[in-house]
């Protein structure tokens, strides 16, 4: 419930901002997602007034990006706890395979 207000909250922003972004860009700017929650950021971020292609855009950005880093995903955290895989493990890996799959994932889907 808490995700859904915050969407509200946003959605001013959202329609002044992102609305008129294009979503190439907009598959770029969630590689944010590699530090930032992705449930918090689709929550923020998605709009029904968006185009289905800003809607793919943005969640394939999130869903990519949100592994390379641990704090991007709650299974991230999780895993690395019990694995016990520091940030900078984790990085070493995720980081440049993540940049590489986005890379194919923008050159397939767009």
């Amino acid at each position: 419930m808490a995700l859904t207000f915050l969407g509200e909250g946003f959605k001013p922003l959202i329609d002044a901002y992102v609305l008129n972004l294009d979503y190439r860009l907009l598959y770029w700017i969630n590689t944010v997602s590699a530090i930032l929650d992705n449930a918090t950021l689709t929550a923020a971020e998605i709009s029904p007034a968006m185009s289905v292609m800003q809607i793919e855009a943005i969640l394939m950005g999130l869903l990519i990006a949100g592994g390379m880093l641990i704090p991007g995903n709650i299974p991230n955290i999780v895993s690395a706890s019990k694995l016990r895989i520091t940030s900078t493990e984790w990085a070493k890996i995720g980081v440049p395979f993540g940049a590489v799959i986005m890379l194919i994932f923008f050159v397939i889907l767009f």
